[in-house]
């Protein structure tokens, strides 16, 4: 037993392991990790369909390629700015298909989310958030 011991500690590694760590990040993250993976899924499908390489994607989303390897890694907290860059550059809806997949997921730790609708509609006379009922 001494001996496996031994050699276990000769091959150990000298810096400490961050495994818990990483797992409690990904436990406290999962709900927008869910939708990160998702959408690197659908930029990855789509850049193979047009054959585009990461710094390719780069270069039209006007980013840098490390930015586009963090997008396709599924562990970006992307913000609507860039989620809607990508979807211009792809021509590709990542909104709803990730709200759709987010609801064909089954979590059932988390409470399914509900998209609020507006109250209002816009044009021909219709009440909006500005100015009211009937008002121009």
């Amino acid at each position: 037993m001494d001996k496996v011991i031994k050699v276990l500690k000769a091959h150990g590694s000298a810096t400490p392991s961050q495994w818990k760590e990483a797992a409690e990040w990904r436990k406290a993250n999962r709900d927008w990790l869910r939708y990160s993976r998702y959408i690197a899924i659908r930029v990855l499908s789509r850049m193979e369909e047009l054959h585009l390489t990461q710094t390719e994607l780069a270069q039209r989303m006007g980013c840098s390629q490390q930015y586009v390897s963090k997008i396709v890694k599924g562990k970006e907290n992307l913000s609507l700015e860039s989620i809607s860059r990508i979807e211009s550059v792809l021509e590709i809806d990542l909104i709803n298909s990730a709200l759709s997949f987010a609801d064909g997921y089954g979590h059932k730790e988390a409470p399914a989310r509900l998209v609020a609708e507006p109250d209002f509609v816009y044009g021909n006379g219709a009440q909006s958030p500005q100015t009211g009922p009937g008002q121009p």
